[in-house]
């Protein structure tokens, strides 16, 4: 076997591997093709599947069909058994129709060419061979990423359950943030992966209660201060759970900062708008029109007219101007309605205004 670099190449070029018993023929398509791929060479099947467990898998694989020991057909049937994803191509002097049908059914060959074939020719045939060789692999990545996909689905799922398990005022509460936000975000002209990056955070916003005690999230009556504190930094833990993904994915900075406030006031870190992401800022508002809509344990619903109340009154202070003007469009303009029970219908002239501080 004559080959360059095994087990690689440091230009990251394709691997092609020539299988052929006439030794002249191998250098010339060696002079031909060299500077293109990385070339490996066999005189016969055994020598061919020797430099494959060494040194493979390769990109395309041309074998004559006529050479001592294993023909070519039985050695591409055996090379798409070991390593399917390798594109294989038969060369013959034997251009007959039962040989391109054995070609074809054992070997699984790409094309088949007669000999003498010009070298442009086989060329261009492994230059076809490698395109479909990356549309296979690009194809197998998206199949998958589809996969990853519906598993993170699932994950993102379980732990938004799992906190809503824990505080049973919290049921459908991230659901309905996430959709608000979602809703808000279009209105601003948000991108795809924007979207889909404030789904995420939407649903897992609350994940960092898991830390907290779930006394302290279902207790009827005033927290102490030590207590609030522990709730107060869940965004935190959030963030510490979530803070090893991808960081073109801020997911774990949105909820690190969804109950930060545009003039500083929030928490946990106190920032001011400067420093808040816009995704934070959206789920923010939506955040706090949900929780003013719910039921808690400390107070029953205050209804969507305080919670579109206290938006307006603080946009610009606490809460993003554009964010803000959304979420009031959305409800004033297009009818949007929270789903599952968000909104209570306690009068308005009587419900407390929200003034930030709360929990949820």
């Amino acid at each position: 076997m004559t080959q360059q670099h095994c087990p690689g190449d440091a230009n990251g070029r394709d691997r092609v591997l020539l299988v052929d018993d006439d030794r002249n023929l191998l250098d010339s398509l060696r002079r031909v093709l060299g500077a293109e791929y990385e070339l490996f060479t066999a005189e016969d099947g055994q020598e061919a599947l020797g430099a494959l467990a060494v040194c493979g898998p390769f990109t395309v694989i041309v074998a004559d069909f006529k050479m001592p020991g294993m023909d070519g057909i039985e050695l591409l049937s055996r090379v798409a058994r070991a390593n399917p994803d390798t594109v294989r191509i038969l060369l013959t002097g034997h251009a007959d129709l039962q040989t391109a049908i054995d070609a074809a059914n054992k070997g699984s060959v790409y094309r088949f060419l007669t000999k003498p074939c010009p070298p442009e020719l086989l060329r261009q045939s492994i230059d076809a061979a490698r395109e479909h060789a990356h549309l296979l692999r690009d194809q197998r990545e998206l199949f998958a990423l589809k996969r990853c996909k519906v598993l993170l689905e699932g994950i993102v799922r379980g732990f938004s359950t799992l906190v809503e398990a824990r505080d049973p005022y919290l049921a459908g509460h991230q659901q309905r943030v996430t959709a608000l936000s979602l809703a808000m975000g279009r209105e601003m002209g948000l991108t795809g992966a924007e979207l889909e990056t404030l789904r995420i955070a939407g649903l897992l916003h609350d994940i960092g209660k898991v830390y907290v005690p779930a006394d302290f999230l279902n207790r009827p009556g005033i927290l102490r201060q030590e207590e609030l504190s522990v709730i107060q930094m869940h965004p935190e833990v959030g963030y510490d759970i979530l803070k090893h993904l991808d960081e073109d994915w801020p997911v774990a900075v949105i909820i690190r900062q969804h109950h930060e406030r545009m003039d500083g006031s929030g928490y946990p870190q106190g920032l001011d708008g400067r420093f808040i992401v816009k995704g934070a800022r959206i789920l923010a508002v939506a955040d706090v029109v949900d929780a003013m809509c719910s039921h808690r344990p400390y107070r029953p619903s205050l209804g969507i007219a305080a919670a579109l109340n206290e938006i307006e009154k603080n946009r610009g202070r606490l809460y993003d101007e554009q964010a803000a003007d959304a979420c009031l469009m959305l409800f004033r303009e297009r009818a949007y309605r929270l789903k599952d029970g968000g909104e209570s219908g306690r009068p308005d002239d009587v419900a407390p205004l929200y003034n930030g501080d709360e929990y949820d």
